[in-house]
């Protein structure tokens, strides 16, 4: 996710640099062309791209917005984790029997599901972004629960099936009861509901013609705008067609990159931020003072993953 402030231009102009150069080339031909041979008939009226322009404007807000709405869903699904991860770990401390709160086998049980939590939110945001799933787990997981998942395609989800086997086993000990079970399963099933809703917006493409038919449009739009200004500002112009065309080709960048919001890029939701602060949470709900180092306040990053 892009953060507010220190966005270099580099990183901008980078997004369009090609795009720019190539407008800015074609429309100093044009300009050369008239000027040197003086030809008038070049010319189109300003009403043409106008009129067009303001067409395309519409789309692209249109566009940018459906691809907003996507990347906000997508943030509020993991703003959803936070609160079930949290949930569950609160659930998973207090809801034992009492009389057995020094027993060893009962701590380990405790801080193996609260560690698997975060494991969950880390192989997720690693599975989302079609990274291996399985890399950092042995951090929260021993390696016989790594070998158990690392047979399964989908490592978050067989990350929730040892979670549910646990329950199962604490429920038979005597640890939970039937309503604390009950009350457990259906915070998991909160999160493997926000789990499918991810892979949904992962999975799903978002319509290439409706992107194909902006795109042709836009293009045609910026051949014609250099027609248009011709006779009005001269050499002028070419500076003048690149800023529009830039602004144009940006707003169309940002909406490309805005509508896949688990692609491992800058602009995705800053999943490994939300694991890292979940990480941050748990274990400090565990006593456990080794907690993750922040990347949020280094000065040299405009983002966070």
């Amino acid at each position: 996710m892009l953060l507010k402030n220190n966005i270099p231009f580099k990183y901008v102009f980078g997004k369009i640099k090609y795009e720019v150069l190539l407008v800015a080339v074609y429309t100093l031909i044009i300009v050369i062309l008239h000027d040197r041979f003086n030809l008038k008939h070049m010319a189109i009226p300003l009403s043409v791209p106008m009129i067009m322009g303001t067409v395309i404007s519409l789309l692209l807000a249109f566009r940018s917005n459906q691809a907003y709405d996507r990347w906000w869903e997508a943030r509020t699904i993991w703003g959803a984790i936070v609160n079930d991860s949290r949930s569950f770990t609160r659930q998973v401390l207090s809801f034992v029997d009492d009389s057995a709160y020094e027993s060893e086998e009962i701590n380990h049980f405790r801080e193996r599901m609260v560690r698997r939590q975060i494991a969950w939110c880390y192989a997720l945001s690693q599975s989302l972004r079609g990274l291996d799933g399985k890399d950092g787990l042995e951090k929260h997981i021993s390696k016989r629960e790594v070998a158990y998942v690392s047979r399964f395609a989908n490592i978050p989800m067989a990350l929730l099936d040892l979670h549910a086997r646990d329950l199962n086993y604490a429920l038979k000990k005597g640890w939970l009861n039937e309503f604390q079970q009950v009350t457990l399963d259906q915070t998991l099933s909160r999160l493997c509901d926000a789990m499918g809703k991810c892979e949904r917006i992962k999975n799903t493409v978002f319509p290439a013609t409706y992107s194909l038919y902006i795109h042709f449009a836009m293009n045609f739009f910026i051949l014609l705008l250099p027609f248009a200004l011709i006779e009005y500002f001269g050499l002028i112009e070419v500076p003048l067609v690149v800023a529009i065309a830039a602004s144009f080709l940006l707003i169309e960048k940002m909406a490309i990159h805005l509508q896949d919001p688990f692609d491992n890029k800058p602009t995705d939701t800053p999943m490994t931020t939300i694991s890292r602060n979940i990480e941050r949470d748990l274990k400090q709900l565990l006593n456990d003072h080794h907690l993750p180092e922040t990347t949020q306040n280094v000065d040299h990053k405009f983002y966070v993953m």
